[in-house]
């Protein structure tokens, strides 16, 4: 059992359960800036990337990126968006040239989506070395460190509403 879960059922008085509540307030508070600083390096990749970009776009493009050549359908499935929203992403993507259609030689109703060769070099450009900060601040952690951050954010995605847990 993880020390997490140990902590969590651990007899506590009320006053370890105000600090508990209020370190959950600050870690709660923590994850909202992580969400909004990704949210400003989305919406300025989105337009360095493509000037007018929409983020939601940029988005679909990453995704591409990380796991192409990829069926639309999947995309729906690993980003939770409606088929519709993500035609419409796809189309603005295709008119500026990031992503390309090829068959699929597994189907040949399907089509798979991919990012342009000159999309990816694109991409390299804008991300830049601001968008590897989170890499060159925990270098200067110990390991110790960072892998106790990774096993605490596994633990907690674990057993987070949505979670694998939940599946």
């Amino acid at each position: 059992m993880s020390e997490a879960r140990d902590a969590d059922e651990a007899p506590t008085a009320g006053g370890d359960d105000d600090a508990r509540d209020a370190a959950i307030r600050r870690v709660e508070g923590e994850f909202s800036e992580i969400a909004q600083r990704f949210q400003r390096i989305v919406m300025r990749n989105a337009e360095l990337l493509s000037p007018g970009l929409l983020p939601g776009a940029y988005k679909v493009f990453t995704t591409i990126v990380r796991h192409g050549p990829v069926k639309a359908s999947e995309l729906t499935e690993r980003m939770m968006v409606d088929k519709s929203q993500l035609s419409r992403l796809i189309a603005i993507l295709e008119e500026r040239e990031l992503v390309v259609r090829s068959p699929d030689p597994h189907d040949r109703r399907a089509q798979l989506l991919e990012a342009t060769p000159a999309a990816k070099a694109r991409l390299e450009e804008v991300r830049g070395p601001r968008e590897y900060g989170l890499l060159r601040e925990l270098r200067r952690w110990p390991v110790a460190d960072v892998e106790r951050l990774a096993d605490l954010l596994h633990t907690l995605v674990q057993g987070a509403p949505g979670g694998p847990a939940d599946e």
